[in-house]
């Protein structure tokens, strides 16, 4: 689901655009799957991911950063924080 490491917090996400709102909506494989407002269609669901995670982990955009931006599943690279890994802990619950 995530690792730490390098004072990064690598999370892996399964991104479901096109989805009715944005929300969390659960664990799909070794993965957090995250529901996206947003179409797959020029980086536009993947810049709503981004919102949707610097809003949700209270965290600045310009320090969020996706590898495998066109694949489904995608890592997230976060600055690590004690406080991040609990929150990302919860959404794991």
């Amino acid at each position: 689901m995530y690792e730490v490491k390098d004072d990064k917090l690598y999370l892996y996400v399964k991104a479901q655009p096109n989805s009715s709102k944005n929300k969390i909506s659960g664990i799909y494989g070794d993965s957090l799957k995250i529901n996206i407002k947003a179409p797959a269609v020029e980086g536009a669901a993947n810049k709503e991911l981004i919102k949707f995670i610097s809003k949700t982990f209270k965290i600045p955009k310009s320090e969020i950063y996706i590898k495998g931006e066109t694949s489904k599943r995608k890592t997230l690279v976060l600055p690590y924080s004690q406080e991040l890994e609990e929150k990302v802990k919860e959404c794991l619950d």
